[in-house]
């Protein structure tokens, strides 16, 4: 009996130290996670850039961070973690190619938004569609057309040719 307590004292002298590591890095990459998103926030708004950017640009900021912190507090663990990294990378490619399309409409958004080739209000014709945009998300731009709403694709609207109206 005594050297099965002497045993489990030793496997838990062993352990303790590398889960009290853990709860720090992962506590770290938590704090650091959110005073980023902050600065992100703060940055955007003192630059007026749009709500729907800034959003996007903490979101991915924290969640990166956050993986990276997992990864981090597995390795501390003692976990190889370069099965779980490139697995993280297949899978990322995978996603990449099933949401292709998806990912094309997201980051033609975001280069509107940041370029600004017309603006809410602007009175715009594309591919036959003409009309007055009354949103710009990161998936798609809304035209009012006459009282009819157009949904445009904003990959269309980056790659098509657009004429502004006066």
């Amino acid at each position: 009996m005594g050297n099965i307590l002497q045993m489990m004292l030793g496997e838990t002298s062993l352990w303790l130290p590398r889960v009290g590591g853990v709860i720090v890095v992962i506590l770290v990459f938590i704090i650091l996670a959110n005073v980023i998103k902050r600065v992100i926030t703060k940055s955007a708004e003192r630059l007026k850039l749009d709500r729907h950017l800034t959003s996007l640009f903490a979101r991915t900021s924290s969640i990166t961070l956050i993986i990276f912190g997992l990864v981090t507090a597995f390795g501390t663990l003692g976990i190889n973690v370069s099965a779980l990294v490139a697995g993280l990378g297949l899978t990322g490619f995978a996603l990449g190619f099933a949401l292709k399309d998806t990912i094309s409409n997201l980051l033609s958004g975001v280069l509107i938004l940041l370029y600004r080739p017309f603006e809410i209000g602007s009175h715009i014709k594309i591919s036959g569609y003409q009309g007055i945009v009354v949103s710009i998300d990161l998936r798609y731009t809304e035209l009012d057309a006459d009282g009819n709403k157009i949904l445009i694709p904003n990959s269309k609207l980056f790659t098509d040719p657009i004429t502004v109206l006066k």
